[in-house]
């Protein structure tokens, strides 16, 4: 079993010691170091390599926002606080997800297991081609033309009737194509339903506001029936 290096970063010792008690009850994980401030954390990160940052928010000296910034090559960073104010911070520096104090220990397995995908993916593989290694894109035909859409650059999608609104970052395509069949053709880890007729990246979100959540300056709902798993998704308890 490969083992993850983790470092612990909290200004508050029982903090620390819960994380580290966590970490003791999965194998796979080793705790190189505890850490009370950013600037211990830095001569960590200096000396040795660290697969897995845990990391509060708000602490005195270097807050962890401030901190990740400072990082040329950061670990995956997984955000612990009792903030959830802070969220679109964490979206914005690509966090791999964010514990909103208390969290359970099932929801830190959730969070560990988000960033050793990220580390270490594993090959997906597809119903009908069991060997085949999913790609970063897929292909969309559309106005007599095949369309290569990277998942990275794809924005958001809107069901529209019996065509499926396909917004990129550089690109609106309309493909006759059901918006089920569209949404079947993605990485469920990396697109989320936020409305019966929006799917988004949860990547490219720069920001949730009430019942709307905002890409690319585009102000997207989010139905009553989809708010709860589309927050427990971004790292938030009911």
């Amino acid at each position: 079993m490969d083992k993850y290096s983790c470092l612990i970063v909290d200004d508050e010792p029982i903090a620390r010691d819960i994380i580290q008690t966590y970490c003791g009850h999965l194998e796979q994980l080793q705790v190189a170091a505890s850490c009370g401030n950013a600037l211990e954390a830095k001569q960590v990160l200096q000396q040795q390599k660290i697969d897995i940052l845990f990391l509060d928010i708000n602490m005195p000296v270097m807050d962890g926002i401030s901190f990740v910034k400072t990082l040329k090559n950061p670990p995956q960073v997984i955000f612990t606080t009792a903030y959830k104010e802070h969220a679109h911070h964490a979206f914005d520096l690509a966090a791999c997800d964010y514990l909103l104090k208390p969290f359970s220990f099932d929801r830190f397995i959730i969070a560990v297991d988000k960033a050793i995908e990220k580390i270490s993916p594993l090959p997906e593989k597809t119903a009908a081609n069991p060997d085949r290694i999913t790609e970063d894109f897929v292909f969309i035909r559309t106005e007599g033309k095949i369309f290569k859409i990277k998942y990275a650059d794809l924005l958001y999608a809107e069901a529209q009737g019996n065509y499926t609104k396909i917004i990129t970052g550089s690109q609106t395509l309309s493909p006759k194509m059901p918006f089920t069949a569209f949404e079947e053709m993605l990485p469920k880890n990396m697109f989320l339903r936020a409305h019966r007729s929006f799917i988004i990246n949860k990547s490219r979100i720069s920001h949730i506001e009430g019942n709307r959540v905002f890409i690319n300056g585009t102000e997207i709902p989010i139905g009553s029936n989809y708010r709860d798993s589309l927050m427990t998704d971004l790292g938030f308890s009911k």
